[in-house]
């Protein structure tokens, strides 16, 4: 088995092994990626406002 597929062999079985940890590192993937090569004025505007919700929820915690 060459370096590439043993090293996607791994991949796969952490992803497996830590699948809410590996959802969360492909969302926050997506969502940088979105906001920084998509994302019109009205987007960024409505994603400033779920961000400081969010933010008020998590100090309430």
């Amino acid at each position: 088995m060459s370096d590439k597929n043993a090293q996607t062999e791994a991949n796969k079985k952490w992803q497996e092994k830590n699948k809410e940890r590996a959802k969360y590192l492909s969302n926050r993937s997506r969502t940088r990626s979105f906001i920084k090569k998509q994302a019109l004025l009205e987007d960024l505007s409505e994603l400033e406002s779920l961000i400081e919700e969010r933010r008020h929820m998590l100090n309430e915690e």
